[in-house]
C-alpha cells in the first residue's frame, strides 16, 4: 500500500479527522503529510489535527485531542452517559489543577480542575455521537462530581441524574460511595440515596 493510501485509510478509519502523529506513526514523513493535507484539502482545525470536507464537526473530539488528559466530566458526561434529557449547551471537563484552562474557558468551556491523584478516578472510554473515542468519568464518578459541584449546577440536572443513575443497571452503589469517601462527600451521597431508595 502506497502512502497516500495508508494515509487514507487512517482517515476513513477516524471519520474524516487525521492527527499527524498518526501520520508519522505510520512512517510518513512530515512534507509528505504536508502534501497529502494540501492534496486532499483536509483543514486544520487544531494544531496537529485535519478534517475532511465531508467529516462531521465533533467539537469534543477537537478539545480531547487538543488536551489529550482532559476528562469530559459533569453535565457532559451526563450527556454522553446517556444520563441527561438533553445536551449541554457549553462542554464541561475536568483538567489537573496546574492546568492553564484560558484557552477553554474564553471558548466557553466549563473547566474543572483537580488534583492530579483524583483525575484519573473513574475514567472510562465512549464514542462521541460523531464516532470518536473521548475520555470520560464513568456514571458514579459523574455523579460525585456533581454533587461536589452543586451550586454551580442547575437542581433540575442533578435530579434527573440521580434519578436515571437509580434507574441504571449496571450502578454500582459500593463504587458510588468509594468515591464519595475519597472527595468527602459519602454523608451527602447518603442522604440522596436514602431518598431515591
Amino acid at each position: 500500500m502506497g502512502k497516500f493510501e495508508t494515509l487514507d485509510v487512517l482517515l476513513r478509519e477516524n471519520n474524516g479527522f487525521l492527527k499527524t502523529s498518526d501520520a508519522t506513526g505510520a512512517g510518513i514523513s512530515r512534507p509528505y503529510f504536508g502534501a497529502y493535507v494540501r492534496g486532499r484539502g483536509l483543514e486544520r482545525i487544531a494544531h496537529g489535527l485535519y478534517m475532511s470536507q465531508d467529516a462531521w464537526d465533533d467539537g469534543m473530539y477537537v478539545i480531547q485531542t487538543r488536551y489529550p488528559a482532559a476528562v469530559f466530566s459533569h453535565e457532559t458526561a451526563l450527556y454522553l452517559l446517556n444520563l441527561a434529557e438533553r445536551e449541554p449547551v457549553k462542554y464541561s471537563l475536568t483538567l489537573k489543577a496546574e492546568t492553564n484552562a484560558t484557552r477553554l474557558t474564553k471558548q466557553g468551556v466549563k473547566v474543572y480542575k483537580i488534583k492530579e491523584t483524583l483525575l484519573g478516578e473513574g475514567v472510562m472510554d465512549v464514542m462521541s455521537p460523531a464516532g470518536h473515542l473521548l475520555r470520560v468519568y464513568n456514571p458514579e464518578r459523574t455523579i460525585c462530581d456533581l454533587v461536589r459541584s452543586r451550586k454551580n449546577i442547575e437542581i433540575q440536572n442533578l435530579q434527573t441524574a440521580l434519578r436515571e443513575y437509580m434507574r441504571l443497571k449496571g450502578k454500582n452503589i459500593p463504587q458510588l460511595m468509594r468515591y464519595a469517601k475519597s472527595f468527602s462527600i459519602d454523608r451527602i451521597i447518603r442522604q440522596y440515596l436514602e431518598v431515591l431508595l
